[in-house]
């Protein structure tokens, strides 16, 4: 029995210890060991004591060299995927001897982009209000790439996508689609095509921009107004608050693409896109075999729940 009290192994191929896969997967979320010590409340010798410790457990070379850092091998990038099913079955244990006691409990992290936490959180805290279950909400408004990243310290993640972009899938993501949103146009009352019900792409070659940061859904949509129309948008600024994005079209200063549900102003004229397929898909990220844990699945149900709330938000005329 070594000081911090973990069992050694004297051969290759045997028994691993779930702590010591816990740290691994936080090697493959955080990149580094000073981060997963970080993370862990560790030392980093600590951490690459019991990464070494892993390898000896596991009978094969589970990290190697990358400059002055380490990488996972091939091996140490399957185990991590093991140490996902692993450490999922042990949350599952612990959440259904929570059944047994009388409900789902616990503590669930969630991450979720900042316009969707505006549309959705009240209605999912009231979901899971006397449940037992605790959700720990933060904002993080990075684009669906970063999502796996996330994932290292949240067990859902809330992302938005264009429709056409692929679904979050991989190894150690799983995801699913909540609710699809439209993406309008937004014009000051004064604009010359503030009386139209609807707008196509070649209306709007001219116009100066207020738009996202790049890799958003709304990004996404004026990139493909730029395909259709063969003209590179004039982007005046780029600016991911919707509540400053609004102030500037109300007051003149351009033109923008809108999430339909995220409209607050009440100046603004709202033009429906025809011609392209303009909408963002809200999807629901997580761990594979995260669902399986009884507090996790209550918060996913209770998103579906508050999805299924949002009225239909029509167009006028």
């Amino acid at each position: 029995m070594r000081e911090d009290g973990h069992e050694t192994q004297s051969g290759g191929g045997g028994f691993m210890a779930v702590e010591r896969l816990r740290v691994l997967r936080e090697l493959a979320d955080r990149k580094t060991v000073a981060a997963v010590a970080e993370a862990l409340s560790m030392t980093p010798s600590a951490v690459s004591q019991q990464l070494k410790v892993l390898a000896r457990e596991a009978g094969v070379a589970l990290l190697e060299p990358d400059g002055r850092r380490v990488r996972l091998t091939d091996a140490g990038r399957a185990l991590v995927v093991r140490a996902d099913e692993v450490l999922a079955a042990m949350d599952r244990a612990v959440g259904e001897m929570a059944l047994y006691r009388g409900s789902p409990r616990g503590q669930v992290r969630v991450a979720l982009f900042p316009s969707g936490a505006a549309l959705l959180l009240a209605h999912v805290l009231a979901e899971l209000a006397g449940s037992g279950v605790e959700m720990v909400a933060r904002d993080e408004d990075v684009p669906p790439t970063e999502v796996p990243r996330l994932l290292a310290d949240y067990d859902v993640v809330l992302t938005h996508r264009d429709e056409r972009a692929p679904a979050l899938t991989g190894p150690r993501v799983t995801s699913r689609i909540l609710m699809r949103e439209p993406i309008d146009v937004v014009v000051s009352p004064d604009h010359r095509l503030a009386r139209q019900g609807a707008v196509v792409p070649g209306e709007l070659a001219d116009e100066t921009w207020l738009s996202v940061r790049g890799g958003f859904p709304v990004d996404d949509v004026l990139r493909s107004i730029a395909t259709v129309t063969g003209v590179q948008p004039r982007i005046a600024q780029r600016l991911n608050d919707f509540n400053v994005i609004e102030e500037l079209v109300a007051s003149g200063y351009g033109v923008a693409l809108m999430p339909r549900y995220s409209v607050r102003h009440p100046d603004l004229v709202v033009l429906r896109l025809a011609g392209v397929r303009a909408a963002r898909l809200y999807e629901l990220a997580s761990r594979p075999h995260a669902a399986t844990r009884p507090a996790i699945s209550a918060v996913l149900r209770a998103f579906e729940s508050a999805a299924g709330k949002v009225p239909a938000k029509s167009m006028p005329g």
